[in-house]
């Protein structure tokens, strides 16, 4: 099984007819997403890989059923983009634009909560079910395998490693899922834990986490309900206070998101936190051995 994203989503490309669009929908397509439909105002009743394109959001969705939608548009767009997706039947929004201004953000979220619409991102590599063939996001499709793995990562480009090495040791994914690198994002570690608590198939999960915010204790404070073995890895051991690595998520501000602190919450948590990445299957495959 799979949370979040499933076969039975049709799902829509906001922005299919740019660049990154027309790319990552071959690769959805490849990777066998059921896409059903494309929007670019200027360029309806064309199509892209086969798919057709429609002016509105509300004509792809009445005119294919769409109910989830990804959003390859410039950050300045994205809130116009997303908004026409929340108010037209999307169910599932995954918002893979980068610099969202963080109020355009919050207005997405608080919409988004208010409808009960599913958002992830921004500034996300997107989420892939390989137990059902499907995905939303700009990973590649070849390190993914079917297996008993959910993985939940806010990094993304560490979150490929992983999953490859995971791979690699047999340990294939049910959902791999990424929160988004932003200070405000749809989804957070303990909304996606409780969609992988709910799934039988989930046997282990992987926490990506790094430096900055409080993410991670959070998590560590449900875990306690989870009930399912957790390998935990943080990005940003090395960094000094005060400097943001990587993205607007990952910076240290009077001593709070410390890389001692999160280790600290999650291993009183029971989570199995490792060091280094490649240490990740190995800790996996033993938790899942009991």
């Amino acid at each position: 099984m799979a949370i979040l994203l499933t076969r039975q989503h049709k799902v829509l490309v906001q922005g299919i007819t740019g660049n990154q669009g027309r790319f990552h929908t071959k690769q959805m397509l490849e990777y066998g997403t059921p896409l059903v439909a494309g929007v670019s105002p200027g360029r309806g009743g064309t199509t892209v890989e086969g798919v057709p394109v429609f002016e509105t959001v509300k004509e792809a969705v009445a005119a294919t059923g769409a109910d989830a939608s990804i959003v390859f548009v410039p950050a300045p767009y994205a809130r116009d983009a997303a908004f026409e997706a929340l108010e037209n039947g999307i169910r599932l929004l995954v918002l893979i634009p980068e610099h969202i201004p963080v109020l355009d953000t919050i207005d997405i979220v608080t919409r988004a909560r208010e409808l009960g619409v599913v958002v992830i991102g921004p500034n996300t590599f997107g989420l892939i079910s390989p137990g059902e063939g499907t995905k939303m996001g700009i990973m590649p499709n070849h390190i993914y395998r079917p297996g008993p793995v959910g993985v939940v990562a806010r990094s993304g480009t560490l979150s490929y490693e992983i999953a490859f090495q995971l791979t690699q040791a047999g340990l294939g994914q049910t959902t791999v899922v990424g929160m988004g690198g932003d200070p405000v994002v749809g989804q957070n570690f303990v909304s996606i834990l409780e969609a992988f608590h709910r799934d039988p198939e989930t046997r282990a999960v992987v926490l990506v986490g790094e430096i900055g915010g409080n993410a991670e204790e959070e998590a560590a404070r449900y875990l306690a309900e989870f009930g399912k073995p957790v390998v935990a890895y943080l990005a940003g051991r090395a960094a000094p206070p005060g400097k943001r690595m990587g993205h607007a998520g990952a910076i240290i501000e009077r001593g709070q998101g410390t890389l001692e602190s999160k280790e600290r919450a999650l291993t009183a948590a029971g989570a199995r936190v490792v060091t280094m990445p490649w240490q990740v299957a190995e800790a996996v495959r033993e938790v899942l051995r009991g």
